[in-house]
């Protein structure tokens, strides 16, 4: 019998005791929705993003370019642990290379990948740190120069998984 309470208990906290529907919140919402494939595309990233040893190498990657050796060095995994998750984050556009001779060398693709991870510091460490307000400000900032870019072609992206895989 308690734990039926405390159950009941949960489920209104979360939910509005009295079902109402404001038709003008639905339709705006509705009006600002984005097509599936661009809630396919965040999803893969942030799953790519869930990976704490993806994150380490993005985070290495944030000041400078560094080869496949070296970032496994920092972050303590193998070099073909390290050359199986850039590759993935390279398909998902979070990470770029480019050859000098025989090294590769990689980094973030963009300045987006930057300031994701800097909004997602800010977003965790705002409960251990209340006084990054200064950081908070430059990062709205930031995200109000931001301008959406479009995500290129199903087809360029299939081209390029079929290139990764080839």
């Amino acid at each position: 019998m308690v734990e039926h309470t405390l159950l009941s208990t949960v489920i209104n906290e979360n939910a509005c005791e009295v079902r109402s529907v404001d038709a003008g919140k639905i339709a705006l919402a509705r009006r600002q929705m984005l097509d599936d494939e661009t809630y396919l595309r965040l999803a893969e990233t942030f799953q790519a993003l869930a990976d704490g040893s993806r994150l380490k190498l993005i985070y290495a990657l944030r000041v400078q370019e560094m080869c496949v050796c070296d970032l496994a060095a920092v972050v303590g995994v193998s070099e073909s642990a390290v050359s199986q998750h850039l590759r993935q984050l390279r398909l998902l556009r979070l990470v770029k290379s480019r050859r000098e001779g025989k090294m590769v060398y990689y980094s973030l693709d963009d300045a987006h990948i930057q300031l994701l991870l800097n909004v997602c510091l800010s977003h965790v460490r705002h409960e251990d740190e209340p006084a990054i307000s200064g950081q908070q400000s430059a990062i709205s900032s930031q995200l109000s120069a931001v301008s959406y870019q479009a995500p290129p072609p199903q087809s360029k992206i299939e081209n390029l998984k079929s290139k990764m895989e080839g």
